[in-house]
């Protein structure tokens, strides 16, 4: 993310209206000729004369003709020096917003990445782990209901291995071909991820 960089005469004017107002520089007093400061700072010519422009336009310092530049107030150098720092908090906590709405967005995406790898190994685990039992309660009427496991051909047109039935609050383990299958039962089974959509159809969708 790419900072706000002031043009250096306005750094050079701030330079020196601190002087000023820490009596460094005190009213009345000259300053050092353009080229002087343009020396002293490191600076064009041309960036001295900006910077004495501005701080002449706020009324901190005169240019008198043939005399050079005289300091000429120490109140109006800290009245801009006070709005200089209210521009700069402003500038740098907008650069902070948008640093927080940068690192947001990188966790943002970090997060989605975790997610879909964990979604993936999920998908994984459950293709790889047939032998995980699903629960299917057969809590609605539907005219397969009341035939055996056999009569219905249950593993052959769902896939779906049966291991054991709750009737009655009782549970019955690995359930032969002719155990039946009424309302109200839950049926424990194993099978592929899709094995429940498919007992859902089989039950209740009808032919």
């Amino acid at each position: 993310m790419k900072e706000v960089r002031q043009p250096r005469y306005q750094q050079i004017a701030i330079l020196i209206a601190e002087k000023i107002v820490h009596n460094e520089l005190k009213v009345g007093q000259k300053i050092y000729a353009r080229s002087t400061l343009a020396t002293t700072f490191g600076v064009s010519s041309e960036t001295a004369r900006k910077a004495i422009s501005v701080l002449g336009d706020l009324g901190i310092v005169d240019s008198i003709h043939g005399s050079g530049v005289v300091i000429a107030s120490r109140q109006k150098a800290q009245e801009y020096l006070g709005q200089y720092q209210e521009v700069k908090s402003i500038q740098d906590l907008q650069t902070e917003i948008l640093k927080s709405v940068s690192r947001q967005q990188k966790e943002l995406a970090n997060f989605s990445s975790i997610l879909d790898k964990l979604v993936g190994q999920t998908e994984h685990f459950q293709k790889s782990n047939p032998m995980t039992p699903v629960e299917f309660e057969l809590a609605e009427a539907s005219e397969k209901l009341g035939k055996t496991l056999g009569e219905m051909s249950l593993w052959q047109n769902t896939g779906a291995t049966v291991i054991a039935i709750l009737q009655n609050d009782e549970l019955v383990i690995s359930p032969g071909p002719y155990a039946t299958i009424n309302q109200g039962d839950t049926l424990y089974f194993v099978g592929t991820s899709d094995t429940l959509q498919i007992l859902q159809n089989f039950f209740y969708t009808k032919d």
